[in-house]
Parts: C-alpha cells; structure tokens; sequence
C-alpha cells in the first residue's frame, strides 16, 4: 500500500525509483518525491549528520549562498520588520544577515534551539533555508508556518528543486540521508494555491510566498 504525500497528503502516490535499498514515491497531484516513511533516519541520526555541518557565520561563501534568498527578501521587507529563522542550525547565519539590515529575529530549530514559545509568536517574515527537504512532516509544518505569518507576511524557502529523474540516483542533494522530500516547481505551486499564497517561484532553489491579507 502507497503511503500518503507528505507535503498535500494525497493518498494515492506512486512507486518512483528504488535506489539500491530506498524507495523513493512520487505524489501524482503535487508531484513532490520522497523517501518512504519507514526508511527515514532516526533523530540521533539526524542529529550526528547536522553536527558535521560547517556553516559558520563568519565564512563569505556561506553568506553568499544565503543571500540568494536574503536578497530579494529584503527587498520586499518594511524596515525594522520581525522574522523567525526556522530551522537555524547550530550556526544561525541568515538571522545574522537579516538583523544587521535592521530587522528583529527569532529563532527556532528542533535540534539546537527547541524553544517552542518561538513558534506561539505572529510574524512579517519567516525564512527557511535549506529545511524543508529534511521536514518528516512537511504539511503540519507548514501549516505551523502559516499560522505564524501575519497578513501579508513573507515565507521565504531555499530547497534545490528537483528536476531530472534520470540523474535523481546520482543527485548529491539525494545522497544526504537526512533530505527525505523534493520539491519541484509544481509542488510549490500546488503550495500556493492550497495556502492562498502569492508565489515568487525562482530555479533552483528559492522560493518567496507571500500570506494574504485576508
């Protein structure tokens, strides 16, 4: 029996690809891959991988790469604005950049900053960069995300999009075993029309979606 999407909770996927021992589905409706549920990694799992991590808030590159998303964000921002950095890492950077433009950050992570009265707060903007592909849950999620937006409020989301099945074996961003979920285009553009969001949908990899007012 196919499980259900983890990102619309259709019911129906199908059998995409088997690589080596994992199997991986793929959602007809909102078109999103991903791992079967029995085979995801444990908490302590994940936990050991995201320790490996080297993002530093002081290395260029890294910023580089954030500003990918912090660029048109900050844009689209009023001054002084108030955001959450959900799922910052042992080493929030992001929130880093947004408060020296100016802006009030909040921060929020499972692992390395578990504080839940984070997410009982309202905000302009909330960022989450390099998150949702590790999400087991990705629908509660971003419910969770959207009840934590004001009207008119900003989600800004950095994933590399899935785009080739034929290379989806060989893809790096497969071979970490904490990514669970892809995204393409259609699975965010499924995202907005569920949620009432306005899309900004840009390849490869960011994603701006804007709360509506109402």
């Amino acid at each position: 029996m196919s499980p259900p999407c983890p990102v619309c909770r259709h019911q129906a996927s199908l059998a995409f690809i088997q690589v080596e021992l994992l199997q991986y589905w793929r959602c007809p409706r909102c078109m999103a891959s991903f791992l079967d549920p029995g085979q995801r990694p444990g908490p302590a799992c994940e936990r050991a991988e995201y320790d490996r991590h080297q993002n530093l808030p002081d290395d260029p590159g890294y910023r580089r790469f954030l500003s990918r998303l912090a660029t048109p964000l900050l844009e689209r921002l009023e001054p002084a604005s108030e955001g959450l950095d959900f799922g910052c890492g042992p080493g929030p950077t992001l929130s880093l950049m947004m408060t020296e433009a100016g802006h009030r950050m909040q921060l929020y992570d499972p692992f390395y900053h578990p504080d839940a009265a984070a997410l009982s707060r309202r905000y302009d903007f909330i960022t989450c960069t390099e998150v949702v592909e590790h999400l087991h849950a990705p629908a509660r999620v971003f419910q969770q995300l959207q009840d934590c937006l004001r009207p008119g409020g900003w989600l800004g989301i950095m994933t590399r999009f899935q785009t080739d099945d034929a290379r989806f074996a060989n893809w790096h961003y497969r071979r970490d075993p904490t990514h669970v979920v892809f995204y393409r285009t259609q699975t965010f553009t499924w995202l907005g029309e569920h949620w009432g969001w306005s899309m900004d949908i840009r390849p490869p990899d960011v994603v701006l979606a804007r709360k509506s007012f109402t």
